[in-house]
């Protein structure tokens, strides 16, 4: 077993090390990665052939987390993982795009890259490490690949950029950024940020490229180590150069003038596909000595070749002459409108249009019952901001059956959800759900989502702290060319054709989100830099037209949204709310008609209340307050009779919290009873809470005080106390006898014989309460107790 281990340090002294040839030896590449604690296996396999038609890079990478790498049981009813969790798709995601990249044009075989997280202990983030693993399992198989590649999380933490920070340290960062590169390119960036400025974002990449330089140079060593680093073979295309230079030829000045034309989408089309069908019909005509399959074969071959004139002529039109697809400058935004509450009954909607981009965007207020709850394997929490984002099939113009949220879809919804979530108050009490719904799409549908849900949630009413916009920018630059072209906000062609496509999202005081794929190599940061700059003057262009339709968020919410009132109780008393299997609460939701939600966070209840009508939420928050409030000496409250006692009756006057009202201070009279008042059990009365007694926090009440006294009364003298004198010197019980001699004990319990205990004695005790009620309000609670 040749096993081989390679190890590389972070920059703040901690390593990761790369374990091969030990498992998984039957992939084409596997190796183990360890971090602390944390435990990755990588492994790629890749077909030898590739299935015949295929034109292009039929990559998939599966990123799953076992439950048991935190000690955890799955949950649901079968209690294993099941389908992919929305986290590791985005892993998925990210790892897919730092890699597509990099495996040859016409390399065209299946390959699949599967990363499991065996080990976990929740201090290092193990979706950091994927990509570093992914690449390593390709440096350890002969698949072709370009070079090899790693991925780090950076984050800005008391102004220092922190590689890979643990998840403690990741609570007090202002900047979250997954990174992608090779030893000298960035390949992939996405994050979020809590408004910083574009040269921050700068020197967070930087900061990641350093770091991720030294993996890269460890993969080399490790492909050299083990003879990897010559590829296999491979012949995934066949050719037909004569085919290509015959189309260059006579169709890319055809194309070259479409481009020119500035038409809109489907116009462009439209003219790109005539361009094509009469070629195919011509060389048809003229080679009838082909048989039908060969000249099947000669069409796909026609499409791939058309496809690369196509490209070329939108690049050196706008390169040479500066003219886009649609005619615009390169700086130059799509014409925008926007419009709030177009529909009647959500809490919240608007619809974005950004040249033949539009999304029609609805924000929906719940309470706290409505939160998502994440169950994955080293983050279990609640949810109360979530963006949902949908991609149908017509919107493109496509005629084909929508089916289930794909992983597209989950990754432009959480970019957007990014860019949003910081601008919600933390204490804003409802759960809040924005839908985007893509009803057209020629170009960056995600910002669109990002535009349309700022104004979704100001028409909800919804307190942002400041709107936000999004921009997507593309790239054209040709290897061995100075010249480049910054586009901002590129077309579907211009991303599908270019060299970048470079998202951000922001305030007018700062970046907030980002997500960038580089398709080319030798990207400097003199252009990031400016491509950046550029950005910041298209996003607070468009967020001049969001703010022109709704300048701040309404006042008011509409009247179909559910109220909410949030206050906060003392932690001791969140027991007696609930009550005892919930009785309290539950009760407190049936009278009034509201829901009730409590939880216990930072030492305190956390109290919200909510109804479609206030009514039911006052009368909800009367009964809590009544149940936790602390009743005052020289208040007066309206009791309820709970039980009647020869000496007085106890009255509840808060729910839980009964107090004495001796028979003496019910009247100004003399009462043998206290049946003679008339009380009896359920009577309201009104009491006075005279005192509450230090010792035990018992309430003495009275309700003669808030009666008018009667003319002459005079006060009874209460008679004093007798003393007590001196406690009796308990005589000497001498040698205590053996159990033997000391008489039987029934088993009934009952009672004890003692052989010296005479009758004589046994009469001389008696009980003083029997012989005489209580006369003030001392003597009562001595009884109670």
């Amino acid at each position: 077993m040749n096993v081989i281990t390679k190890t590389v340090q972070l920059p703040d002294g901690r390593t990761i090390s790369i374990e091969t040839g030990k498992v998984a030896k039957q992939a084409d590449g596997s190796c183990v990665l360890r971090m602390g604690n944390t435990v990755l296996l990588a492994t790629v396999c890749a077909a030898k052939d590739a299935v015949p038609g295929t034109d292009f890079m039929p990559l998939q990478v599966e990123y799953r987390e076992q439950y048991a790498a935190a000690g955890r049981f799955p949950g649901g009813f079968t209690k294993r993982e099941g389908k992919a969790s929305d986290n590791e798709i985005l892993t998925c995601r990210l790892v897919d795009r730092a890699l597509r990249p990099l495996f040859p044009a016409d390399f065209h075989a299946e390959v699949y890259v599967n990363i499991i997280l065996f080990s976990a202990d929740g201090v290092d983030q193990p979706d950091a490490l994927a990509g570093f693993a992914a690449s390593c399992a390709l440096a350890c198989s002969d698949i072709p690949f370009e070079c090899p590649i790693s991925e780090v999380r950076v984050a800005r933490i008391n102004g220092e950029y922190v590689i890979n920070p643990t998840f403690e340290q990741m609570k007090e960062a202002d900047m979250d950024l997954m990174v992608g590169a090779s030893a000298e390119n960035i390949m992939m960036v996405e994050g979020e940020m809590k408004e910083v400025s574009e040269q921050d974002l700068l020197g967070a990449l930087k900061a990641a490229q350093e770091a991720i330089r030294p993996m890269c140079e460890l993969q080399t060593e490790l492909s050299k180590e083990l003879g990897t680093d010559v590829k296999r073979e491979y012949c995934h295309e066949v050719n037909d150069e004569d085919l290509r230079k015959q189309i260059n030829d006579e169709l890319y000045p055809k194309a070259y003038e479409v481009v020119k034309e500035a038409l809109d989408k489907q116009a462009r089309q439209d003219a790109f596909d005539k361009i094509l069908s009469d070629f195919q019909e011509a060389y048809n005509a003229a080679h009838t000595d082909l048989t039908e399959e060969e000249l099947e074969e000669k069409a796909a071959l026609m499409d791939k070749y058309y496809h690369d004139v196509m490209r070329d002529a939108m690049r050196r039109c706008i390169l040479d002459e500066g003219i886009r697809l649609d005619g615009r400058k390169t700086n130059e935004i799509r014409p925008i409108w926007c419009e709030v509450s177009p529909l009647p009954m959500p809490h919240g909607s608007s619809i974005f249009t950004r040249g033949e981009t539009q999304s029609l965007t609805t924000c929906t207020l719940g309470t706290k019952l409505d939160e998502k709850m994440v169950d994955d394997v080293l983050d279990k929490s609640y949810m109360r901001f979530l963006l949902h984002y949908n991609f149908p099939p017509f919107c493109t113009g496509e005629a084909k059956a929508q089916r289930g949220v794909g992983r597209r879809e989950i990754g432009h919804g959480h970019l957007a959800w990014r860019a949003l979530k910081g601008q919600i108050p933390a204490d804003y009490p409802y759960t809040v759900r924005l839908v985007s719904q893509i009803l057209e799409s020629n170009g960056s549908s995600s910002m669109a989502t990002v535009c349309a849900g700022t104004l979704a949630l100001m028409d909800a009413g919804v307190p942002m702290k400041k709107p936000v916009s999004g921009i997507a920018m593309g790239l054209i630059k040709n290897p061995g060319e100075d010249k480049y072209a910054v586009l901002s906000d590129i077309l579907g062609d211009e991303d599908h054709l270019g060299d970048m496509d470079f998202k951000t999202t922001g305030t007018k005081d700062g970046l907030t989100a980002t997500q960038m794929d580089i398709k080319c190599d030798g990207l400097s940061f003199e252009i990031l830099e400016k491509a950046l700059m550029q950005a910041k003057e298209g996003r607070e262009y468009i967020l001049g037209k969001l703010t022109d339709t709704i300048a701040e968020p309404r006042a008011e919410l509409k009247p179909q949204v559910p109220r909410i009132e949030a206050f906060d109780i003392p932690k001791e008393f969140i027991g007696a709310v609930i009550g005892p299997g919930g009785k309290i609460i539950q009760q407190i939701q049936e009278e009034s008609g509201a829901t009730v939600t409590i939880d216990e966070t930072d030492g305190k209840g956390k109290v919200q209340v909510s109804a479609p009508n206030k009514e039911s939420i006052d009368k909800a928050i009367s009964k809590i307050r009544a149940i936790v409030a602390i009743p005052e000496v020289g208040e007066v409250y309206e009791g309820t009779v709970r039980s009647i006692m020869p000496y007085g009756c106890f009255v509840e006057i808060m729910p839980g919290k009964d107090g004495l009202l001796h028979i003496s201070e019910i009247d100004w009279k003399r009462l043998e009873t206290v049946e003679e008042a008339g009380l009896k059990e359920g009577d309201k009365i009104k009491v006075k809470l005279l005192e509450i007694d230090p010792k035990t926090g018992k309430y003495k009440l009275s309700h003669r005080v808030l009666i008018p006294k009667p003319e002459g009364y005079v006060e009874r003298e209460r008679r004093p106390r007798p003393e007590r004198g001196e406690r009796r010197t308990r005589p000497e019980r001498g040698e205590r006898r053996p159990r033997s001699e000391r008489g039987e004990r029934f088993n009934n319990g009952e009672q004890r014989r003692f052989e010296h205990r005479s009758s004589e004695q046994t009469n001389e005790f008696h009980d003083p309460m029997t012989e005489r009620e209580p006369k003030d309000f001392n003597d009562s609670l001595d009884h109670l107790d």
